[in-house]
């Protein structure tokens, strides 16, 4: 009798094999991965997954980031966009207000307005569904991308409103989808340690569950490379994946590098490329049932997103026009891309560039 030990040549070789059979990953396979360096191996079998999810098209779309208030009434350890109300900085803009920022601002292929912001409990929920309203009002041809699980959760404690209630009255302003913010680790030991005052790890996965019952299509994001271990990462992919199986109203996976809070932090107090890349490529084989993996340049930069291409992502976000929550926290990135600068780093990376709408129905191919 003898006994067959696994070597990491064997275990590489049988999750390779799942991989092409599309028999789904294990938490201990996810966990070998991020363990082993073989990264190209890791590459390659990301992008065999995301060449037969979506051949050779990257989408990417026309859109602006709207910041209609920084008011926050959390202090989540990771955050330097908040303030206090009357501090330093602090905003509160009005639909009137923003809609003068668009007019300002906007190029004639936007097609989405994504939206973000504080937690601001000197407002009532009222405000916040006017915001969208007027905005509604005035471009119905641009699908509105707003408020995060965590503000749904926000909004039903301020208003006294189900997460049901808080997602129909928003949908009546104008609501198209919600961004995958808030998540960060979906872990509660996480969210203590990292003093995330907001939606815990089940009414986040509750508010999108609601949501997609409601016909809603969302996004999922995960804010990795600060305190979380490998393990966790991986049990965020897998609840997200669960979900998936329940309600398949997840349109992409975001995985979202943290920054550190001020853009002169060193290379040391970043995340390694090699982190950024096998995250992306780990995310496309866990998250088997996303139609999409984003690379999102804001947090890694042009020249990685264009490598992870090839390591399982099929998505590189959007124009933005001007991002500033990871600005507020240091990204060094450029804070938005052209048209053009996207088509150019799509094709650059032997891909085909995809201009989408918010639910990914293809505007046009380049």
């Amino acid at each position: 009798m003898s006994i067959i030990i696994p070597t990491p040549d064997t275990r590489m070789a049988a999750i390779a094999e799942k991989v092409h059979h599309q028999e789904r990953l294990t938490l201990e396979d996810g966990l070998f991965l991020y363990q082993s360096d073989d990264l190209l191996t890791i590459g390659q079998l990301a992008n065999e997954v995301n060449l037969r999810k979506n051949g050779k098209n990257v989408y990417f779309i026309e859109n602006m980031t709207l910041y209609f208030t920084n008011v926050c009434e959390a202090h989540c350890a990771f955050c330097n966009y908040r303030k206090d109300e009357g501090q330093e900085g602090a905003f509160t803009h009005t639909g009137e207000d923003m809609i003068r920022y668009v007019e300002e601002h906007i190029t004639p292929g936007v097609r989405e307005f994504h939206i973000t912001g504080g937690h601001n409990d000197k407002v009532s929920f009222q405000y916040y569904k006017d915001c969208i309203r007027a905005l509604k009002d005035k471009y119905p041809h641009i699908a509105i991308k707003a408020y995060t699980a965590a503000e749904i959760d926000f909004f039903s404690r301020i208003s006294g409103l189900s997460y049901r209630q808080v997602l129909e009255e928003l949908r009546e302003a104008g609501l198209d989808t919600m961004p995958g913010g808030g998540a960060e680790i979906l872990s509660d030991h996480y969210r203590q340690k990292m003093r995330v005052e907001k939606a815990n790890m089940e009414e986040w996965l509750t508010v999108h569950r609601t949501a997609h019952q409601m016909g809603y299509k969302t996004h999922a994001t995960m804010l990795y490379g600060s305190i979380e271990s490998q393990q966790q990462r991986l049990e965020h992919m897998m609840l997200l994946r669960e979900l998936q199986d329940e309600t398949n109203g997840f349109m992409v996976f975001i995985p979202l590098a943290v920054q550190p809070i001020s853009q002169q932090a060193g290379i040391k107090r970043r995340t390694s490329a090699f982190d950024d890349l096998k995250t992306i490529a780990i995310s496309r084989l866990m998250v088997d049932n996303f139609p999409h993996i984003k690379a999102y340049f804001i947090n890694i930069g042009t020249q990685l997103t264009q490598l992870a291409l090839s390591f399982g992502a099929s998505d590189v976000h959007g124009t933005l026009v001007r991002e500033r929550i990871s600005h507020s926290a240091g990204a060094l990135t450029p804070a938005g891309l052209t048209r053009d600068e996207l088509i150019w780093l799509v094709k650059g990376a032997g891909k085909i560039p995809v201009e989408r709408d918010t639910f990914y129905n293809v505007i046009e191919t380049y």
